[in-house]
């Protein structure tokens, strides 16, 4: 290794360990469920995007198994050459009837989506309005198209309306776009996205939403969009396979046009390979049974719902969350680790978030109950928090 590299990887290893913000990876012996297997020890597992349980439902797995068996394991091709396969248009077309858009193009995660979405549209000639907590793939989807990316305050009209104005009327710009999370993934908070798309309107404004986070888990399932009964004021709505969903991918939905020209320019579409057929199955498996019964998005809001009373009645900080997202807001880095650690030793998998995923001076242990977690599992995990709290002074 040269000495300069060397050099560098120490030093900043070891800054990172001093200040509680390096990440130790814990790999998995189980499926990833309501609980899990970590070291030869089942804990209650509140770490996983697995919303509604459906990572390891039966049904998605034989959809799995199925496509394997016709299809092969791979999808052999970039989509534009011959990776595209009958199940790939299908999974579109279900996308789109589920969100209630015109149509929908696929990808290989919701992070591409991003990438590929903000710089097939947006260039060095435009503006990007972009709330301060959007999601780093926004951020990097941002710098990618080089266009002048303008952070406003977090879920502030008044700052969102003054920066509107201002970049549409400076003359500077050919397109200015609007771009927000629909649920931000850290605290659970909802864009207002009412007002949003008011601003919008207003100033002729493009509109992107990355409802990663609230796909599956508001408007019944369709998503944050949905939820406010907008699906004809959003043009952008990107939405992820892997958290709700439960397989792997991401997917952009809006009118034709839009797709038309995702699939034309839109750089990991054009080169990258295509989403394996299993995955792609099993995706499509899992919208069709979010698009019959909402029996699973119900279990997921009382599970959360259940966690978040139990948490909050302790004296746990957890934030203005308006989501099954639950945080429980230490502050201090080092601390939130070390509490993270003693649930773990305790039976409880919450995994910490600190700096640079959330602002310093704000980590915190972040739960995501599912609809898979029964009520046992959780009072189990409340009274382990409660323990863990008080023995270091949080509560």
């Amino acid at each position: 290794m040269a000495k300069v590299l060397d050099s560098f990887l120490q030093d900043n290893l070891e800054d990172l360990k001093t200040r509680g913000l390096y990440n130790e990876i814990d790999p998995l012996e189980s499926p990833n469920g309501p609980t899990i297997k970590i070291g030869g020890k089942e804990l209650i597992n509140l770490s996983s995007n697995n919303y509604l349980g459906l990572a390891t439902d039966d049904r998605l797995k034989k959809a799995a198994i199925d496509a394997v068996n016709t299809y092969g394991v791979g999808a052999g091709a970039v989509r534009t050459i011959n990776g595209t396969m009958k199940l790939h248009l299908e999974l579109e077309e279900t996308i789109a009837s589920f969100k209630k858009t015109e149509a929908a193009i696929a990808y290989q995660s919701g992070f591409n989506c991003n990438m590929a979405a903000i710089s097939a549209v947006m260039n060095k000639n435009d503006a990007i309005l972009s709330d301060e907590l959007n999601h780093a793939s926004i951020i990097d989807g941002c710098r990618l198209s080089k266009a002048k990316i303008i952070r406003v305050k977090h879920s502030d009209m008044d700052d969102l309306r003054a920066k509107a104005k201002e970049a549409t009327e400076s003359g500077l710009y050919n397109k200015v776009m609007v771009i927000t999370d629909g649920v931000f993934s850290m605290d659970g908070d909802v864009a207002k996205l009412p007002e949003i798309v008011e601003i919008a309107e207003e100033f002729d404004l493009i509109t992107y939403v990355d409802d990663a986070h609230g796909s599956g888990v508001l408007g019944k399932g369709a998503g944050t969009v949905k939820h406010f009964g907008l699906q004809d004021k959003v043009d952008f709505q990107i939405g992820t396979l892997s958290k709700a969903i439960g397989v792997i991918g991401g997917y952009v939905a809006g009118k034709k046009q839009l797709i038309d020209w995702l699939k034309v320019s839109s750089r990991p579409f054009l080169f990258s390979t295509a989403l394996t057929p299993a995955d792609v199955a099993a995706a499509k498996r899992a919208i069709e049974i979010l698009a019959e019964s909402t029996e699973l998005h119900d279990k997921l809001w009382e599970s959360g719902n259940y966690l978040k009373k139990g948490l909050s009645e302790l004296g746990f900080d957890i934030g203005e969350s308006e989501t099954p997202i639950t945080p429980v807001i230490i502050g201090d880095e080092v601390k939130t680790q070390a509490f993270s650690k003693r649930l773990n030793e305790e039976g409880v998998y919450a995994k910490s978030i600190v700096f640079p995923t959330v602002p310093k001076g704000t980590g915190r242990v972040r739960n995501m109950p599912t609809a898979a977690h029964t009520e046992e599992m959780l009072d189990k995990a409340i009274a382990i928090y409660e323990k863990v709290g008080k023995e270091m002074g949080i509560i």
